[in-house]
C-alpha cells in the first residue's frame, strides 16, 4: 500500500495536483510525506490528531504502524522496519513539524513512551478549543519557516467521541475530550488559507460503526466547507 501510494502522490505533486488521499490509517504518511520530500527537496508536516503517535518500534505491544509513524518519519524509531521502508526514512526534521490536537498523555504516560513536545511544535487538544484558528496558522507559518511546502494531515480521531463515534476497533482505548466539528472546521481553513499546502490526508471511518450513514455524511459535509480554501 505504501509503495502504491508513493507512486501516486509522487505523480501527481510533480505534475503540480493537489492530492487528496482519504481512507485508511495514519499509515499512509509514510508513503505522502517522502513522496513530498522527493519531489520538493524538503517537507513539512502539519499534523492533526489525538495521538502523538511517536511510539517507538521497540515498545509497542503490537506493531501498529498508525502508532509509530511521526517517530518513523523523524527517524526516532525504524532501525527494525522493513527495508524498502527504511530507505525512505527519515523524511521530515522536527522543525518542520507540527502536532495539533492529542490528548493522549494519560496512554503514553502508561506505556513509557515520551512525548515529542521538545522536539516539535505541540498543541493538546486543550490548548486548541480556546483558540483554533490562530493556533493553526502560527503553526503553519512556523512550519513555513523551515520549509516552502507542507502536508497536512487530518486523524478524525481528534473529534470528540460525542461528535464523530464511527471511528475505531475493538480494544482501542477511548480518550476523553476532543474538538467539535466547528472547531475542526477553522483549523483546517485557517491552516489552509495561510499557504504552502500541498496535498491533504484524511482518515479514520468505521462504516460498521454508522449504520445509518450520519457519520460519513458529516465527513462529506466537512470536506464541502473546507474545500474552498484547497489551493
Amino acid at each position: 500500500m505504501i509503495e502504491a501510494l508513493y507512486a501516486v502522490v509522487f505523480e501527481a505533486l510533480s505534475n503540480h495536483r493537489f492530492p487528496l488521499v482519504y481512507g485508511a490509517d495514519c499509515s499512509v504518511l509514510l508513503a505522502v510525506v517522502p513522496g513530498l520530500r522527493d519531489v520538493m527537496g524538503r517537507a513539512g508536516l502539519v499534523f492533526i490528531d489525538a495521538h502523538e503517535d511517536a511510539t517507538p518500534m521497540e515498545l509497542s505491544p503490537d506493531g501498529e504502524v498508525a502508532s509509530m509513524e511521526i517517530a518513523l518519519l523523524l527517524g526516532l524509531t525504524g532501525e527494525h522496519a522493513p527495508m524498502p521502508l527504511r530507505a525512505r526514512l527519515p523524511a521530515l526534521k522536527s522543525d518542520a513539524v507540527a502536532v495539533l490536537g492529542p490528548r493522549d498523555e494519560p496512554e503514553r504516560n502508561g506505556r513509557n513512551i515520551a512525548t515529542l513536545a521538545d522536539r516539535v511544535l505541540l498543541r493538546t487538544a486543550g490548548d486548541l478549543c480556546a483558540n483554533p484558528g490562530e493556533i493553526a496558522q502560527a503553526a503553519v507559518r512556523q512550519v513555513r519557516l523551515h520549509t516552502p511546502a507542507w502536508w497536512l494531515h487530518t486523524d478524525l480521531d481528534v473529534l470528540a467521541e460525542t461528535e464523530f463515534n464511527a471511528r475505531g476497533a475493538p480494544g482501542e482505548i477511548h480518550l476523553p475530550g476532543g474538538l467539535t466539528w466547528s472547531q475542526l472546521t477553522e483549523i483546517v481553513s485557517r491552516a489552509l488559507q495561510t499557504g504552502g499546502c500541498c496535498g491533504w490526508s484524511l482518515v479514520i471511518y468505521n462504516p460498521d460503526l454508522d449504520p445509518d450513514g450520519s457519520a460519513g455524511q458529516r465527513i462529506v459535509r466537512f470536506v464541502s466547507d473546507v474545500a474552498p480554501y484547497l489551493p
